[in-house]
């Protein structure tokens, strides 16, 4: 039996977020014949996959060889003409599918369109790094979209058709991270018509709640951030003396921290410096590492 959508969620030991999302994922005004949920699981060794099956989701298990692989499972298995992705750590608003189809089908009916992504806002931010992340715009999709060079969206919230996700082998699953926008790069080479955004398909997103785990995903950030430079260092030049500037930048920002401020402005500055230093130590342990240049 065929769907129009198939919706993959990629998750490690999530078992504590993962009910409210797939009960999101249940409860969408979209009709449930048309669209199905494909639960990815990385060799959890918690409660995820027992979750999935008390869901009634399908349940695919992928041997902890990192997101990008695992979103590839999912299209892989995937049964609709669409393809749309949020993480275990998300909740979906009711209206959710049915907004991203309604602006696809829009859109089609003026050309093409090959995918879209929705808003994804900060859920329960009460902490100093989750706020942070609201403040910055950190999932701002319609934000990342707008970059001259590299446009992309994050895989919160994102929809792709599936048959042009076959045609150039989905995610690289090579990548630490930042495979999204690496994928959205070789899309748009592509001329493939239309891309849109979609302000009202809305996602909760739990953010990191402590500096010590965004610190660790910011890391994560830089080695993927890494890793498209060097993929694409035909087009992307970085040299030592770009890194040296950056560095220049790094004390700006440490400079700033330690100044007196008022509250959100603080705030702001504090975590400015904590994601730039996050991203350079995995940049540059990265980027500089000749096993990853042989690898590239």
């Amino acid at each position: 039996m065929t769907v129009l959508l198939s919706v993959v969620v990629p998750a490690l030991n999530a078992g504590e977020t993962l009910p409210a999302c797939l009960n999101a994922l249940k409860n969408q005004t979209f009709p449930r014949e048309d669209y199905e949920v494909i639960l990815v699981d990385g060799n959890s060794s918690d409660s995820t996959r027992d979750i999935g099956r008390q869901f009634e989701v399908s349940v695919l298990i992928q041997d902890g060889k990192g997101r990008p692989a695992a979103r590839n499972t999912g299209i892989r298995a995937s049964r609709g003409k669409w393809v749309v992705f949020t993480d275990a750590d998300c909740f979906p608003a009711r209206t959710w599918l049915s907004a991203l189809v309604g602006a696809a089908k829009k859109a089609a009916a003026a050309g093409t369109c090959y995918g879209g992504a929705g808003k994804t806002i900060g859920y329960m931010s009460n902490s100093p790094a989750a706020r942070y992340v609201d403040l910055t715009g950190g999932l701002d999709a319609e934000k990342h979209l707008s970059h001259p060079r590299f446009p992309c969206a994050p895989t919160s919230n994102l929809m792709y058709r599936k048959d042009v996700l076959l045609e150039v082998n989905g995610f690289d699953e090579r990548y630490h991270s930042y495979a999204f926008c690496e994928l959205h790069y070789r899309l748009c080479e592509m001329d493939l018509g239309q891309f849109v955004y979609v302000s009202n398909a809305v996602v909760l997103h739990l953010h990191r709640q402590g500096w010590r785990d965004y610190w660790k995903q910011q890391v994560g950030y830089g080695k993927g951030y890494a890793q498209f430079f060097l993929h694409h260092r035909d087009r992307i030049k970085w040299t030592l003396w770009d890194e040296m500037k950056s560095a220049g930048q790094l004390v700006k920002l440490g400079a700033l921290a330690c100044l007196p401020a008022e509250e959100d402005v603080a705030l702001m500055r504090r975590g400015n410096l904590i994601k730039t230093l996050g991203q350079k130590t995995g940049f540059v342990g990265t980027y500089w590492s000749r096993e990853e240049h042989r690898r590239w």
